[in-house]
């Protein structure tokens, strides 16, 4: 146990955030740099070291929280990032981007607030780099298998790194013209900036993997061949296909997915444009939908000079404490303000949106709502509660509904579909076709970044095993999917 007494006089500290009117003025991460490692020590000291850690079932990776905090409290920094690395191929990512059911599920949460699990696993990554303690990890020999990975988000990048590490010859393909999928071109610049996917880029270039940019399998690779070329696949091109909103008015100028807008950003900050073709500067922005999407639509248009920001969510406002039906350890839903929201707008909660309204040159203008109430599980409209509010630029960010069933992938493979959208998959994660395995969002739907690495690295092990017969590669057994685990 790191420090006994931790929990009883050390309060819960969290990384500093740069003002706001500093932040949204640049790109940056929003956190201060090196505001951690002051802190970090006493904060990984509160972990009890639970003799049922619950912090366990609450990771889908599994990760050795009570381990590695221990070792970040005694500030061996080189041990932690073993433990952390047994489990987590890319901490960077889910020390930045993920909501931490970790946390929720820490048993110090129970009446107290839970350790900063999230911060410390950051520090001991960022750490690593520093120190030199993150190389590549090339296999002792090869075993003449060839694998192919569709898609390099962190479910692809997972897969990939495990069975080159395992020794076979893996080639990842990625449709756009840079690697990292919705964490290249999803992800706004000031959650994560890109450097942490071009340093794990390279250093799996080392390991040997091979990569392919602006290569679409369906559409310039026919995905038969594909498969013919090599020994294994492994789908792994996301959940893209994004929920549409079929309202009076949806086809005006200046109405946008989600997926459309904040690509282009991203694109402004690699260097690619100049200005965003789409942009929320000096415009009335309403972002329709509440979750980590919509705030990135809202902390982006921030930066691009709104001149007001609404987020609309059918949903009634959550809570700030538990609600009964969602005890510890689950994880529950809460209201969440994120760095986005710090920084400015109204968010308006049990609304839905019954059409837009154009000027005369096609471009939207104002976006009519009305308020909703549950009622048996469903929004019923409020008579005499309709309004309207000004609407320059809409994003649409109600999430995804399956894999991208236009581009050919699935037709060309013949993989069969669940009734969500996603392509089906057995325990070992293969498809109903043979030497065919799908893993993260593709196969499980819209998700978190946590479960697309364990769902990446559990993959591994199903094509490892299908390859050799049998398979030395470590997989997660996550909260809810433990007869998924391989």
């Amino acid at each position: 146990m790191a420090d006994p007494k931790g929990f009883l006089h050390t309060d819960r500290e969290v990384a500093q955030s740069r003002p706001v009117e500093e932040r949204v003025k640049d790109w940056n991460e929003v956190y201060v740099p090196g505001s951690l490692l002051p802190i970090v020590s006493k904060q990984a000291g509160r972990c009890m070291d639970c003799g049922i850690p619950f912090c366990h079932q609450g990771c889908p990776l599994g990760n050795l929280i009570p381990e590695w905090n221990d070792y970040a409290y005694r500030e061996d920094w080189g041990a932690a990032i073993e433990r952390l690395h047994a489990t987590n191929n890319f901490p960077e990512f889910t020390g930045r981007l993920c909501p931490a059911p970790c946390e929720s599920a820490c048993v110090l949460g129970i009446n107290q607030p839970p350790v900063t699990i999230k911060n410390v696993e950051v520090t001991i990554i960022d750490k690593a780099w520093d120190n030199g303690h993150v190389t590549p990890q090339p296999p002792d020999r090869l075993s003449g298998k060839t694998v192919a990975v569709v898609g390099s988000g962190p479910a692809g990048l997972a897969a990939a790194q495990q069975l080159t590490r395992a020794g076979h010859t893996v080639a990842v393909y990625e449709r756009a013209d840079r690697l990292g999928g919705l964490l290249r071109y999803g992800i706004p610049e000031f959650k994560m900036e890109k450097r942490h996917i071009n340093r794990r880029i390279e250093q799996m270039r080392a390991e040997g993997t091979k990569f392919r940019t602006e290569v679409e399998i369906g559409r310039d690779i026919d995905a038969k061949k594909l498969r013919k070329r090599h020994d294994a696949v492994v789908i792994a091109a996301g959940a893209t296909t994004a929920r549409d909103l079929p309202v009076p008015g949806r086809e005006l100028n200046g109405v946008h997915q989600a997926m459309e807008y904040l690509p282009l950003s991203n694109k402004v900050q690699e260097g690619d444009l100049t200005v965003s073709p789409i942009s929320a500067e000096g415009k009335h922005v309403v972002v329709i939908g509440g979750g980590d999407t919509g705030a990135d639509c809202v902390g982006t248009a921030h930066r691009q000079g709104a001149a007001s920001v609404t987020q609309l969510e059918i949903m009634p406002k959550p809570g700030e404490e538990r609600a009964p039906h969602q005890p510890w350890p689950t994880f529950p839903m809460l209201y969440k303000v994120t760095s986005a929201h710090e920084e400015g707008g109204e968010r308006v909660y049990s609304v839905n949106t019954t059409h837009f309204e154009g000027d005369e040159d096609g471009n939207v203008q104002w976006l009519h709502l009305v308020e909703v109430e549950m009622v048996d599980g469903r929004p019923e409209q409020k008579p005499g509660t309709e309004r309207r509010i000004p609407a320059q630029l809409v994003t649409l960010a109600m999430g995804f509904t399956g894999v991208d069933r236009e581009n050919g992938l699935v037709e060309q493979f013949g993989v069969e579909l669940d009734q969500r959208g996603n392509v089906a998959r057995d325990g070992n994660y293969a498809t109903n076709v043979d030497g065919v395995f799908v893993a993260g969002d593709a196969g499980r739907g819209q998700s978190l970044i946590v479960w697309a690495i364990a769902e990446g690295r559990s993959a591994a092990k199903g094509v490892d095993r299908y390859l050799m017969g049998t398979s030395a590669l470590p997989a997660p057994i996550g909260p809810t999917d433990r007869a998924m685990a391989v």
